[in-house]
Order: structure tokens, then C-alpha cells, then sequence
């Protein structure tokens, strides 16, 4: 995916699907180091079974992060102008996310086109991990 030019994105537009998966623990583990988030939740398995968890599971930052990566691919990071997630569910090892994302609001302004997406990670259950919305302003 690529930054999307402004006649190709209005109220509706829909970008590609993206996969990321299926998470490991390893994953989390070199999350845990890249983002200073050392809870052993996220990588001893021992420990968060002890604290009545079926397994580790995934910082919610990564996930976060997986479905930034996913919009800033369809829109461009250099647009991005509000990034706000809600944490749903649990993402565990094995899971796979799908992240998909809708233009909810498109505004034309002096300096771009001022869109607001909808985006969502799902797990293969259905379930929804990451909600978020986002503003991008795209030039032309």
C-alpha cells in the first residue's frame, strides 16, 4: 500500500485488508524491548499463567502499533494528524490480526483534504482487539 492521492479517497473509501500474523511471543518479547514495556505478562509464560491468564499475551501498544502501521501505508505518515485507539480485546500468541480501515469524513480545506478514518483490528474469532479513529490531511 501506498499513500492515497485526494481524488482517490472519499466518504466511504476502503483500503486493502492487511494481515499481521500469527503473533508469537518472541514478537512481544522484542516489542517489550523496543518500547520499554518490560511487564513479564507479555513474555513469562509461567508468571502470567500463575496470575490466571491462559498464556502471555500482546501489549496493547503493539497491537496499537500493527494497526498504525496499516494506516499509515494506506494514508502516509507524513499526513497523519489524530491517532486515538481503544483497547477491546486481548491479543494472544497465534492470533492473527486483520486490520481494515474506512473514510468516515472527508473535508476539503485550504492546505488538503482532511479525512477521518475508521479502523479496526480483528482476531480470527471476530472479535475486535483495537478500535481506532484517525485524521489524516492529505495534500492537494
Amino acid at each position: 500500500m501506498s499513500a492515497a492521492g485526494t481524488t482517490a479517497v472519499t466518504v466511504g473509501t476502503k483500503a486493502e485488508p492487511a494481515e499481521f500474523g500469527p503473533l508469537t511471543t518472541r514478537m512481544f518479547a522484542r516489542y517489550a524491548g523496543a518500547s520499554g514495556d518490560f511487564n513479564p505478562m507479555h513474555y513469562d509464560d509461567t508468571l502470567a499463567r500463575a496470575a490466571g491468564y491462559p498464556s502471555v499475551f500482546s501489549q496493547g501498544m503493539h497491537s496499537a502499533a500493527l494497526l498504525a502501521s496499516f494506516a499509515v501505508d494506506w494514508l502516509g505518515a507524513d499526513t497523519v494528524r489524530r491517532f486515538r485507539v481503544r483497547f477491546r480485546e486481548q491479543v494472544w500468541p497465534g492470533d492473527v490480526l486483520t486490520c481494515t480501515g474506512e473514510v468516515t469524513a472527508a473535508e476539503r480545506r485550504g492546505d488538503g483534504l482532511l479525512v477521518t478514518v475508521e479502523l479496526t483490528a480483528t482476531r480470527q474469532t471476530g472479535g475486535v482487539a483495537i478500535g481506532a479513529s484517525a485524521d489524516f490531511l492529505l495534500p492537494g
